[in-house]
């Protein structure tokens, strides 16, 4: 695995693929920079053995708005809950690693390190849970350890799950981060790598930032989702590179409530299944800005999928200034992600906006759920390699024909001007 660039070198890339003056942005917060707490109440060091009650003494004890500071060296720990007010500082030089033992994040059932029915029986390694204010900061690592050997199995976290796809059921690996019912969550400049399961999931959360992050996990370590806001408003993610085995970003709208508000704005994605929206949207959805984003290799590029048996309203989403390349799937927008569900939870997809869209080969779909729910969607300057290929069913596509290429099917091809070879450029500063 390459080392992926630092999130400084996105700057150089976003400059080359603004192709318009900006819009306002979909979350409703002012967001700035984050800086380093002022405070630091804790310096533990590492003992060379487990570290969990050394660390999660230090947060406890720790004062709202105080940091609990973690120098170079290397903390082995099992799961660590944090208190409101208070940051988690890992320090350049310094790794933060979760131990791969599943009875530490078993939740009293032993079914954490195993295949069932339900799969939600590990605890995360760090979890805010309805906690208000903090967060991570620093230039250190957080790393899941997904591909070693789980203690007492002779298989991985990634291993187990890939066993789980083969024979049926669902692996009970630990998230590395969740945020649960919490308000004004901040995770900036670390890296996050290996994660047993998502990185970064989120249930009901009002306010939370991710500003430069890396975050890192292999091409076929399934279910390693970037970045899952869920039940969430107020959300930004910007300034970061990121490449999973699974969906780099993914925003989800559940039982559990609706999404709505979010900015994803000025972002790398390498390997992964793209920037997504669902597949549960049932609770609905909406106001979501995704610009200056570059999706490289990424499986599939732009994404809305859900079902009958999951489907909601999406509506409000904009996508601008996106460069794509080698993604078998550029545009995504699938009312059909499952087409053997049931159920009576049609989605509905309306004021779908791309625009300043480029990419090269793969399919364009738009496929809506039936006459009756058309997917509504809006080009605007968008242009693939002619040999790209619409797929287009049950959708509503408002164009003027001259400004999209290929041309959309029943339209003449016309000769469109090239333009500045803006997306050239993102992808020839990324791999620098």
């Amino acid at each position: 695995m390459t080392q992926p660039f630092r999130a400084c070198s996105l700057l150089s890339i976003i400059a080359c693929i603004i192709l318009c003056p900006a819009a306002n942005a979909q979350d409703r917060r002012i967001v700035t920079e984050p800086i380093a707490p002022q405070t630091v109440c804790d310096r533990p060091v590492p003992s060379g053995k487990q570290d969990t009650v050394t660390l999660q003494d230090a947060i406890d004890q720790c004062p709202s708005g105080a940091a609990v500071y973690l120098g170079r060296g290397e903390f082995r720990s099992g799961p660590l809950e944090m208190k409101s007010g208070v940051t988690l500082w890992i320090g350049r030089g310094a790794k933060l690693i979760a131990i791969p033992q599943p009875a530490a994040y078993d939740k009293g059932r032993g079914q954490c390190g195993r295949i069932s029915g339900k799969g939600d029986g590990c605890r995360p390694f760090i979890s805010f849970s309805k906690a208000r204010g903090g967060g991570i900061y620093g230039d250190g690592i957080i790393d899941g350890q997904g591909g070693a050997t789980m203690v007492g199995s002779a298989e991985t976290w990634w291993q187990l799950a890939r066993r789980a796809q083969v024979e049926g059921g669902n692996q009970n690996a630990p998230r590395l981060i969740q945020i649960d019912h919490a308000q004004d969550i901040t995770v900036t400049g670390v890296t996050l790598r290996n994660a047993p399961n998502f990185h970064i999931a989120m249930n009901r959360v009002e306010g939370a930032t991710f500003w430069g992050l890396t975050i890192d996990a292999p091409a076929d370590a399934r279910n390693t989702d970037g970045i899952d806001p869920g039940a969430s408003q107020d959300v930004t993610i910007t300034r970061s590179f990121i490449r999973t085995g699974d969906d780099n970003v993914a925003i989800k709208a559940g039982d559990n409530g609706s999404s709505s508000h979010i900015s994803i704005i000025d972002n790398y994605f390498g390997w992964g299944h793209g920037m997504s929206i669902g597949s549960e949207v049932n609770s609905g959805a909406s106001d979501i800005l995704v610009r200056n984003l570059t999706l490289d290799g990424t499986t599939s590029g732009l994404r809305i999928k859900s079902d009958v048996s999951r489907g909601g309203l999406v509506e409000r989403v904009t996508y601008e200034n996106v460069c794509l390349r080698g993604n078998r799937w550029p545009l995504a927008f699938d009312a059909k992600y499952d087409p053997r569900a049931q159920g009576s939870r049609i989605p509905v997809y309306r004021q779908i906006v791309l625009r300043h869209v480029r990419g090269d080969d793969g399919a364009l779909v738009m496929r809506g759920a039936d006459e009756r729910h058309v997917l509504d969607v809006k080009l605007e300057d968008v242009r693939f390699a002619s040999s790209a290929i619409w797929q287009l069913e049950h959708a509503k596509v408002t164009a003027d024909h001259s400004d999209v290429s290929p041309p959309l099917p029943g339209q003449a091809a016309e000769t469109l001007s090239r333009g500045s070879d803006t997306c050239s450029r993102a992808f020839r500063d990324a791999n620098r």
